[in-house]
């Protein structure tokens, strides 16, 4: 990843690195079970001020050129992040993304990740970005297929979550004609 920070303006959004003030915002919005059901179990749930503050630590040092805040009107309102993989597998990426349920429907998601999957192609190189998506995430499947990605497969019982084993779709997107590379 680049050494300078990233910023992507959308119509509904900005995309751009987490920053200190951030917590409030986040914690009003990560702190939701409904949220949590679409991601990882490293998010936390509940999702309290401590958490928040230690997220916007690693954000803003360790993470910061992977992870980014969406922001509506000033407001840190989702996440969104781009993970490189290694290797033979180096110009691929996993994008993650979660967004405040109250910002759900307004497409605001599907723009966040539309900005950042082009930005991967064009400024990172990268071939392929993909994303797992728990098999009852139908808003997020909705969000991938708007963008372009398309259906890999199902990864069966791929994942525990919510205290049950759970299939996820595999989404990718590829660049239509990738330049070899060495």
């Amino acid at each position: 990843m680049p050494h300078e920070l990233l910023y992507l303006n959308t119509d509904k959004c900005v995309i751009r690195p987490w920053k200190k003030g951030d917590e409030p915002s986040l914690v009003r919005h990560a702190d939701n079970r409904n949220v949590w059901m679409g991601v990882r179990d490293t998010f936390p749930n509940p999702y309290t001020v401590s958490d928040a503050n230690a997220w916007v630590n690693v954000a803003t040092r360790a993470l910061r050129n992977e992870v980014w805040a969406i922001d509506v009107s000033g407001f840190a309102v989702g996440g969104i992040s781009l993970h490189p993989d290694e290797g033979v597998h180096r110009y691929n990426a996993e994008i993650g993304y979660w967004l405040g349920q109250e910002h759900w429907g307004q497409g605001i998601a599907t723009e966040a990740v539309h900005a950042l999957t082009r930005y991967a192609f064009e400024a990172q190189g990268l071939v392929r970005v993909y994303a797992a998506v728990f098999e009852w995430n139908q808003a997020s499947i909705r969000v991938l297929e708007k963008c372009g990605y398309a259906l890999e497969g199902t990864l069966r019982m791929s994942a525990f979550k919510a205290g049950r084993f759970v299939d996820q779709q595999m989404y990718a997107a590829v660049e239509a004609a990738p330049a070899q590379r060495t």
